[in-house]
């Protein structure tokens, strides 16, 4: 599965249509996200992550996305489970956001 860009406009629909999914927040300026984007691309097509719709959203311009997600460090990555926020995680580790993965899938 690819990475799908979501933004204020449509984020909620995002998540209420699909019942697990991480999204990685990030900004223009962020270093750190821009290093992790092809590792997170690489992980929505991991096959163990199958059934996991993978978000990206851009913190600076989707403030009410930003808000669900609880951000207040870049890049954040926060799960939901049928559209409720299950965790919220600040790091730019591999192994940090394949734990998160795992909380969704196990």
């Amino acid at each position: 599965m690819s990475v799908l860009i979501s933004d204020d406009s449509n984020f909620e629909e995002n998540l209420s249509q699909n019942p697990l999914v991480i999204v990685k927040y990030y900004a223009d300026w962020c270093g750190s996200c821009k290093l992790f984007a092809p590792k997170y691309k690489r992980l929505s097509n991991d096959e163990r992550f199958q059934k996991i719709t993978f978000l990206d959203v851009n913190a600076e311009t989707n403030p009410e996305a930003r808000k669900r997600g609880e951000v207040n460090n870049l890049p954040t990555f926060a799960i939901f489970k049928d559209g409720v926020l299950e965790a919220t995680q600040s790091t730019s580790k591999e192994d940090v956001v394949i734990e998160l993965l795992n909380k969704l899938v196990f």
